[in-house]
């Protein structure tokens, strides 16, 4: 599956679930969708713990 269709699909589930189920289904389902897809990364070792506590700390080299 390429990323267009992914995103196609991923977009069209968002918006029958806002259908069938309202705006907070729509939400619901949208950040249960980010906490998985940012889980997988976690576990792929493309995102790491450290790496993000370096992204939010702040610059002291100022």
């Amino acid at each position: 599956m390429t990323r267009q269709q992914f995103g196609f699909l991923a977009g069209f589930l968002l918006v029958a679930v806002w259908a069938l189920g309202g705006a907070g289904a729509a939400a619901a389902a949208t950040l249960a969708g980010l906490v998985g897809w940012l889980l997988v990364r976690v576990l792929d070792g493309a995102v790491t713990v450290p790496g993000l506590a370096d992204r939010v700390t702040a610059d002291r080299r100022r």
